[in-house]
């Protein structure tokens, strides 16, 4: 089994992911990181070399390759396209993080790592927050609030598993 975690950029996917993998005894992979070394290219230059619709592609395919009995933090707009929700949800649970703009958008702003935030004013991080976070919610059979602890967070996970 795998277990999908979902939600904005800088909404703690991937600190929630390992320290949740830990406690259930998973493995825990990052999606973005795999394509990263798949890829050998930063997510930047994939942007920059290929578009944003190229990266989308990646993770369509490579979300296939998550391994078995993990925990997967997918990358802030993996959920958007459907092939590559479908595939989550087809293969695992998919939690959503529900952090705030505020908290996501302070933990994101200065990281040249994320070229749709680093390269876009606030007001239009705002937005495309906006414009995801409902499929987030739709997407996904499990919402959490991401507002507390780490340690919060993961209780409230495993409850709801």
């Amino acid at each position: 089994m795998r277990i999908y975690l979902c939600g904005f950029m800088g909404c703690g996917k991937s600190r929630i992911g390992r320290e949740l993998a830990k406690k259930l005894g998973m493995s825990f992979a990052d999606l973005d990181r795999y394509i990263v070394e798949k890829e050998k290219m930063t997510i930047p230059e994939i942007f920059e070399r290929y578009g944003e619709p190229r990266f989308r592609e990646l993770e369509t395919a490579y979300i296939e390759e998550m391994p078995d009995n993990s925990v997967v933090a997918l990358g802030g707009g993996a959920m958007i396209n459907e092939k590559t929700a479908g595939t989550a949800r087809a293969s695992g649970r998919v939690i959503f993080l529900d952090a705030d703009f505020e908290t996501c958008y302070s933990r994101i702003k200065d990281d040249s790592n994320r070229p749709l935030a680093f390269n876009n004013p606030k007001e239009k991080v705002k937005e495309l927050y906006d414009a995801r976070r409902p499929v987030y919610a739709e997407r996904s059979e499990i919402t959490i609030n991401a507002a507390g602890t780490p340690s919060a967070i993961i209780a409230a996970i495993r409850e709801k598993l």
